[in-house]
């Protein structure tokens, strides 16, 4: 799949260029699927976000709110009851997922209960957008301060990049520099902090940091292009 990994969706003209790049056509062309399922395992979300998320309210015009052709809601609790035959012809069918956040241990079991991760190497030509624990849910690992879902096992989650994501950089105070940089030390391993107005584009294992705010690369993975 072809990769945007954002913080707080598509903030700026950068982002948005690096998603039309990706999408290969304009976003009113294109055909959105949402997903709010990260939502359900957050004590903050709820009935009312999700609505606004799939109503793409004001708080969502830079992600549910783009002007799509088209948008969709993929609810992942649902899928393991009607059948691969009827939900995965309507992911084939989708330009874009729209991936939004909540608790990303939480999103990563139902996207291997659902059996979505194990389509996701066939979508050659789907863009995955995701915000905050949905772009985290594609890392290898999220953090011990970020499992907060009782029924997670440890911090692990998909890997389908070889990087993590601190996100919401200075947007909270528990998301600091300072917080960020233990949480990476922690880590030991590759991974990114990254701020709302930042967004990390991959592409055939390229990477590339799109931004018009503030990020930090940690540990030892190659240097990535910038836009």
């Amino acid at each position: 799949m072809k990769l945007l990994l954002t913080s707080g969706g598509v903030t700026n003209p950068s982002i948005h260029a690096a998603l039309v790049q990706l999408l290969g056509k304009p976003v009113a062309e294109c055909h959105a699927l949402v997903i709010p399922t990260a939502q359900w395992g957050h004590p903050m979300c709820g009935p009312a976000s999700v609505r606004g998320l799939v109503a793409a309210e004001p708080t969502w015009q830079n992600f549910s709110g783009l002007g799509w052709a088209s948008l969709g809601v993929l609810e992942l609790t649902a899928l393991p009851s009607i059948g691969a035959e009827r939900w995965v012809p309507w992911v084939r069918d989708a330009d874009v997922l729209l991936v939004d956040g909540g608790d990303a241990s939480y999103l990563c079991h139902w996207m291997r209960e659902s059996g979505l991760a194990d389509l996701l190497p066939s979508l050659n030509d789907t863009v995955w957008v995701g915000v905050s624990a949905g772009s985290m849910v594609m890392t290898p690992r999220i953090g011990a301060s970020f499992v907060a879902w009782p029924t997670a096992a440890d911090d692990r989650t998909l890997g389908v990049v070889d990087f993590s994501i601190f996100p919401h950089l200075d947007a909270f105070p528990g998301n600091s520099q300072a917080a960020a940089e233990r949480w990476a030390a922690d880590l030991g391993a590759p991974a990114y902090a990254i701020d709302e107005q930042t967004a990390i584009s991959v592409v055939d294992g390229s990477v590339e940091v799109v931004s018009e705010g503030r990020w930090t690369k940690f540990g030892s993975e190659p240097e990535p292009v910038l836009r």
